[in-house]
């Protein structure tokens, strides 16, 4: 079996909900996957506006940063630059187990539906898609105009899952942590990943 396939690719981009990539991440490392991370520039600036730390510019350092907050292993996160070509997630050889977009901006959106891959964080979304990987995009805007629709029902045709950070409300949620974690859970149960973040629908409190 190829070493990639325990491996996800995390992109979070400038959309509001940085809280969600956080949380996911945090996640994914403690089910002892390898992860990927890519950062926008836009979600650089809206961390720390929504969250309380701000992740340094250079990948080495918010890789090491982000592996003492979460207690990754050694090899276990690593962080890649926006131009960052060399990277593995840049090309099917080393197309990872599945990618996930967390938060999803329209703009990456529109950029992954058009094939662009002006960044990596474009490339490896589109490694994903012609490689028959899983994508799934936790998109973050309100309202949706036309085109934001109209990109969404086109990816989803090519088996893209379109996921809205839309949390639900059964499990009686009390902390917003609680409604963080409700969209974290369903992204990690599309990924086939054991977690006990929330109970689910018919389920005992």
């Amino acid at each position: 079996m190829p070493e990639h396939r325990d491996s996800i690719a995390l992109a979070i981009t400038g959309a509001s909900g940085s809280c969600y990539g956080l949380r996911l991440l945090e996640c994914l490392i403690g089910a002892g996957r390898q992860v990927s991370l890519m950062i926008s520039r836009a979600a650089q600036v809206v961390i720390p506006l929504e969250t309380d730390f701000t992740l340094p510019s250079r990948p080495a350092d918010a890789e090491a940063q982000l592996k003492q907050r979460f207690g990754a292993a050694e090899g276990q996160l690593r962080v890649f630059g926006r131009e960052q070509w060399m990277a593995p997630v840049a090309s099917g050889s080393s197309a990872p187990e599945a990618m996930v977009v967390c938060p999803c901006s329209t703009g990456t959106l529109s950029a992954i539906a058009a094939g662009a891959s002006n960044n990596l964080i474009e490339r490896a979304a589109d490694v994903a898609l012609k490689e028959r990987r899983k994508l799934l995009l936790v998109v973050r805007e309100t309202p949706f105009s036309c085109i934001h629709l109209e990109n969404m029902l086109r990816l989803s045709r090519l088996g893209v899952v379109i996921m809205p950070a839309s949390p639900g409300f059964y499990h009686r949620p009390q902390r917003v942590e609680d409604l963080v974690d409700f969209v974290v859970a369903r992204v990690l149960d599309h990924l086939e990943i054991e977690h006990q973040l929330t109970r689910r629908w018919g389920g005992q409190a």
